[in-house]
């Protein structure tokens, strides 16, 4: 297993110049390559993102954007799952980023999502401490 954070990481903007379709890589020389490389070669790829007004973290949307250069690749995952948080309780909160992060699985016709866990009332880095949700997902990783 691989665990890639986005933190610190250096993550250009996509300027929709689509070389990238062209030449399989893109234009820009960033953490990105490094990133794609590893989800392009991964049995499953589980994305985690805090909501953010309804929507998933600025920096993830940033790195499927960038993504785009897997489009014409190989690649190997067939599950992906999603692990979503925010302070907000309503089934409805995740939905836009369940939505947007299903437009880059539909690029890739062998994989699907296989499940998404939804955790609100986490507000604060310890509010998730104890919560329930942490042994489900901790079953869907195992199960995966």
């Amino acid at each position: 297993m691989e665990f890639v954070s986005l933190r610190g990481k250096e993550i250009k903007y996509c300027v929709g110049c689509l070389s990238c379709q062209q030449t399989g890589a893109c234009i820009f020389k960033d953490d990105v390559p490094a990133i794609m490389e590893s989800v392009l070669n991964a049995d499953v790829v589980c994305w985690a993102t805090p909501i953010y007004y309804y929507e998933m973290s600025g920096q993830m949307k940033t790195l499927i954007d960038r993504m785009n250069a897997m489009f014409r690749k190989d690649y190997r995952f067939r599950e992906v799952y999603l692990l979503t948080t925010t302070f907000e309780n309503e089934d409805f909160v995740p939905k836009r980023a369940e939505s947007g992060l299903q437009g880059w699985i539909a690029c890739f016709g062998k994989s699907a999502l296989k499940g998404h866990l939804f955790c609100g009332g986490v507000g604060a880095p310890n509010d998730i401490a104890g919560n329930a949700k942490l042994q489900e997902a901790y079953e869907m990783g195992r199960n995966a």
